[in-house]
C-alpha cells in the first residue's frame, strides 16, 4: 500500500517543476515524471522521488498532479495498460492542471469515477513566475470534499485556490481569464502600432495605464519584449521564440469556442481573436 503522504507530479515543465519543487521538504514524499530526464533528475538531487514510469508514479501515489499540454497528452497519460486509470489505487485523487477542453474533463472523470478514482480539474494562472514565487491562482472544479483533500497540495505553490464548482467550472474560469488576457494582448498590440506611427512612444501609453488601470504591466512588457526581439530577428527566428506560445494562444481559444458551442453561445470577437492569436505573438497583428 502506497504511503498517505505521497504525491505525484506528472510534467514538469516551466509551471510544472517549480510547482513540484514547492512540495520538496513539506509534509509529501513528491514523485516526479517527465519525459525530459533531466529535470527529474534535477528535482531528485533536491530530494524527489524520480519515477521510471508513470505506472510507477500512479501506483505509489494518492494525488496525482498532471501539468502537459493539451488533451491529447493528457489522455495518454490516463489511458493503457501503463496508464493512471489502470496504475493508481482506488480512491486517488487526479488533479488536471493543463488547460484541455471541457468535454474531455468530463469524460475523463466519468471514466475515472467507473474505476473507484476522483479526478477534478484544477487550472493554473500565474505563469512560470507565479510557480516560481509559490504566487499562483489555483481554478478547481469538483465534488467539495475531493476539493478540500486536494486543497493542501495546491496551496504550495498558491497565494489563491478558488473552488469555482462542480466538474469543469475551474476550466471554464482558466479559459475565460485566457480570453481576457490574448484580447488584451492583442488590443496593446495594435494601440502601440497605432501611437508609434503618430510618433509617440509607448511608453507614454505605460504611464497613462499606471493613472487610469486600463494598461496592466502584463500587456505592456509582452508587447515590448517581443517588439524588441522582432526588431532584430528574422521570421523563423520569431516563431522559434514566440511561435510555441501562440499556438497554445490557439488551443486555449479552441477550447473556449468549444465550451461556447455546447453552451449554445456565440462569441463571435472571440473566435475572431482565436485566427488573429499566433500573428500576435510572432508581430504580425
Amino acid at each position: 500500500m502506497s504511503h498517505p503522504s505521497d504525491v505525484g507530479y506528472i510534467g514538469l515543465g516551466s509551471i510544472g517543476k517549480p510547482s513540484a519543487r514547492h512540495l520538496l521538504g513539506k509534509r509529501w514524499r513528491a514523485h516526479v515524471y517527465d519525459l525530459a530526464r533531466p529535470a527529474v533528475e534535477e528535482l531528485a538531487a533536491e530530494g524527489a522521488v524520480a519515477a521510471e514510469s508513470v505506472a510507477e508514479l500512479a501506483h505509489q501515489c494518492q494525488h496525482i498532479g498532471i501539468c502537459v499540454r493539451d488533451d491529447t497528452q493528457v489522455e495518454e497519460l490516463l489511458y493503457g495498460p501503463s496508464g493512471i486509470f489502470e496504475s493508481a489505487a482506488p480512491g486517488s485523487v487526479i488533479c488536471v492542471h493543463s488547460t484541455v477542453s471541457r468535454a474531455g474533463l468530463l469524460r475523463w472523470a466519468e471514466d475515472a469515477t467507473a474505476r473507484g478514482l476522483h479526478l477534478i480539474d484544477a487550472a493554473i494562472s500565474g505563469g512560470p513566475q507565479g510557480a516560481e514565487a509559490a504566487k499562483l491562482c489555483y481554478m478547481v472544479g469538483g465534488d467539495a470534499a475531493v476539493v478540500e483533500r486536494a486543497r493542501p497540495v495546491f496551496e504550495t505553490s498558491a497565494d489563491n485556490v478558488i473552488h469555482a464548482g462542480g466538474l469543469g467550472t475551474g476550466m471554464l474560469l482558466k479559459l475565460c481569464n485566457n480570453l481576457i488576457t490574448y484580447a488584451e494582448f492583442l488590443a496593446m498590440s495594435e494601440a502601440v502600432r497605432l501611437a508609434e506611427g503618430g510618433g509617440l512612444a509607448p511608453e507614454l501609453l505605460r504611464e497613462v495605464g499606471k493613472s487610469n488601470g486600463v494598461i496592466n504591466e502584463a500587456m505592456y512588457q509582452f508587447i515590448s519584449n517581443r517588439n524588441a526581439l522582432a526588431s532584430q530577428c528574422t521570421p523563423a527566428q520569431m516563431d522559434a521564440a514566440f511561435g510555441a506560445f501562440g499556438r497554445l494562444g490557439e488551443k486555449d481559444l479552441d477550447c473556449a469556442l468549444q465550451s461556447a458551442e455546447e453552451m449554445g453561445l456565440e462569441l463571435p470577437a472571440t473566435r475572431r481573436l482565436r485566427d488573429q492569436v499566433l500573428a500576435l505573438f510572432l508581430n504580425q497583428a
